[in-house]
């Protein structure tokens, strides 16, 4: 394993005082900051892209600093708070010589060898930094249902993820949003906790495959509530209901809930990419043989490529291997060949 190095290089500048790195990554949830850690520690002094506070689609840390308790993350015992998990990684990855900045990427042109980036800090001016390789980490975000009280208590009762904050509500009334496979996946999933699952759906049919209604049906923890939708999340500092609306009749009514699930869709942070790299038809980068993508020296990780699992474990995992594959291709000299080329061979 390579060893931190003491005195870390020096990211270095053109004429035109474009600074140059062998990598950057975009995006610093888990697996953009994995990357960072694994490529720092290989002596590459990544820049990382974390994101701005004010930024709704690359915030700093991703979706786990919307997280309270961790506790399927392995190592803590005890559960772990999601910024506080966030902190440690990237604190791990500036220990190593990884570069953060509190920048969120603009725009990126993967035409030209190397990459160009321009950070949210040069303004509307010319490209801030150029790369030999790019790791694309820029995860995914929950659709949510932008009425009032759900961004107070997302964390505190509202959740968009079942597998990872299921537990946390035994034995009580739970609500889950949407009618799609995820919505009744997250509804099953809930039973093995909750006392009942009511779903809402805002239409009279589900859009879920008939193998996933059936078993939704059958359950007998799992209620669903026809031509409704949620009009406010109700509560303080935590979740105690709902007031919803019956779409047909107009009818107002307030329902008691321990949890409410909010399960209608993501959408993965690719504007950036639109255009220049592959995306799969949900909108997803698409990667091969690892993290590879139709770019070669462009590497993608996280949720940003993955709508199956969506966990801050597998978004690790992919970002340790978004940073092995970034590796071992600049070591191979595949950036140098582009970039006397200009080819796209040697992926």
């Amino acid at each position: 394993m390579s060893a931190p190095f003491a005195t870390p290089p020096e990211a270095h500048a053109d004429g035109a005082g474009l600074a140059h790195r062998q990598i950057v990554v975009l995006g610093s949830g888990p697996a953009g900051l994995t990357a960072a850690i694994y490529t720092a520690r290989a002596n590459l002094m990544p820049l990382v892209f974390a994101g701005e506070p004010s930024s709704t689609g690359d915030q700093p840390g991703g979706q786990l600093m919307l997280t309270t308790e961790v506790e399927n993350y392995p190592g803590f015992v005890d559960g772990i708070l999601g910024p506080e998990l966030m902190n440690r990684f990237e604190s791990q990855a500036k220990r190593f010589g990884a570069d953060v900045v509190q920048e969120r990427a603009l725009r990126v042109d993967l035409t030209t060898r190397p990459f160009l980036i321009w950070g949210s800090g040069g303004g509307s001016g010319p490209p801030t930094t150029s790369a030999d390789a790019l790791i694309v980490a820029t995860g995914a975000r929950s659709l949510m249902l932008g009425v009032p009280g759900e961004d107070r208590l997302l964390g505190h009762g509202v959740s968009t993820c079942a597998t990872c904050d299921g537990f946390f509500f035994r034995e009580q009334d739970i609500a889950v949003v949407g009618g799609g496979d995820s919505a009744l996946e997250e509804a099953l999933f809930l039973t093995r906790f909750a006392r009942k699952v009511t779903v809402i759906h805002r239409r009279s049919e589900l859009r879920a495959s008939r193998i996933m209604q059936d078993r939704a049906f059958a359950h007998e923890k799992i209620e669903l509530m026809w031509n409704t939708v949620v009009l406010e999340v109700l509560g303080e500092s935590k979740l105690s209901g709902a007031r919803v609306q019956d779409v047909v009749t107009g009818e107002e009514r307030v329902i008691s809930l321990g949890g409410l699930f909010v399960a209608i869709g993501h959408q993965p942070n690719t504007d950036l990419v639109k255009g220049q790299l592959d995306l799969t038809e949900a909108g997803y980068i698409q990667t091969f043989d690892g993290s590879f993508t139709s770019i070669p020296g462009v590497f993608a990780c996280g949720d940003v490529q993955d709508h199956v699992y969506r966990q801050a474990i597998t978004a690790a995992g992919s970002g340790c291997i978004a940073a092995i594959d970034a590796e071992r291709w600049l070591e191979a000299g595949h950036h140098q060949l582009h970039k006397t080329t200009g080819t796209r061979e040697g992926a």
